[in-house]
């Protein structure tokens, strides 16, 4: 049976890991949650992890036909609108995005925008996405955010911040229009697929005791051993344990001009704008950037 072929591009800073997928025969890939590299103190916009994926996809003979979000990420910029104008592909994120929209766009003092604006594709459950032989099923997965869609294509499921590997557990639930409860469903919906299923993650903070960064496990091993939601947790128990350990937790260092940027769409405020002004969030852009 033909598989499509799967590149991992790790973003240390943020633990980040953006992926490539492709049909090795048509030549069509897709982007899954890329990072713009971003210096908070500076302000300094970079185009490194970005631009390696490209580069990956240039000396495949790739072509870009997907930019897909998992999520509107809270610790990382996107370079999905830089992807963009770079490649022309649209960009792709679940439909309950405009539920984000509205919670978050008057922190910025976003105006005028209408619900969904800055995506070119608002996904439903269900929905599914060609990528050349292959194609994308879209699984709604809520509960970190309103709007997380995790990605299968053929026995790969590309599941965002819902889960982690099975030693670090599961993602937060505490932000605005998170639902400790529909990240339990989640789950276990992502859970009841095959056991061999892979599961390739978004993140990775290497638990205590392991010394190696990973991203990719499956159904089986997070039924078996994941921490916080391994066979026999209920939801009750599950919920009870997300929000205590919630409680402790801090706010990702690069939250503000994440959502700013992330609930756009992967662009980047004006210069000037009323966001950058409520941030005092200054941009020093490469020379030459572009966004769509």
């Amino acid at each position: 049976m033909p598989t499509p072929a799967i590149h991992a591009f790790f973003d240390e800073p943020t633990n980040t890991i953006s992926y490539l997928v492709a049909d090795p025969d048509s030549r069509e890939a897709a982007i899954i949650d890329s990072v713009l590299d971003f210096d908070q103190p500076s302000g300094r916009i970079g185009t490194g992890s970005a631009d390696a994926i490209l580069q990956k996809a240039a000396e495949k003979g790739f072509g870009i036909r997907w930019i897909l979000e998992t999520h509107a990420h809270a610790d990382h910029l996107s370079a999905a609108g830089y992807l963009k104008a770079k490649t022309g592909a649209p960009i792709a994120i679940g439909g309950a995005i405009g539920e984000v929209q509205a919670i978050f766009r008057p922190q910025f003092a976003i105006e005028g925008r209408k619900s969904g604006e800055g995506f070119d594709r608002l996904l439903s459950d269900g929905e599914r996405m060609p990528l050349g032989q292959f194609e994308f099923e879209v699984i709604a997965t809520p509960g970190h955010t309103p709007a997380c869609v995790s990605y299968r294509i053929t026995d790969a499921v590309f599941v965002g911040d819902t889960l982690f590997m099975p030693d670090y557990g599961t993602a937060r639930a505490d932000f605005p229009g998170g639902d400790a409860a529909a990240l339990y469903r989640s789950i276990r919906r992502l859970l009841a697929l095959p056991p061999e299923t892979r599961l390739f993650t978004c993140h990775d903070y290497k638990a205590p005791g392991r010394n190696e960064y990973a991203w990719e496990t499956t159904v089986a091993e997070q039924r078996a051993r994941n921490v916080h939601v391994h066979d026999g947790v209920d939801e009750a128990g599950f919920v009870a344990m997300r929000r205590s350990r919630d409680t402790t937790l801090s706010a990702p260092k690069l939250i503000l001009p994440s959502l700013q940027v992330n609930v756009e769409g992967g662009r980047l405020p004006e210069p000037g704008s009323g966001g950058v002004r409520r941030l005092a969030l200054p941009l020093c852009l490469p020379d030459g950037y572009r966004q769509a």
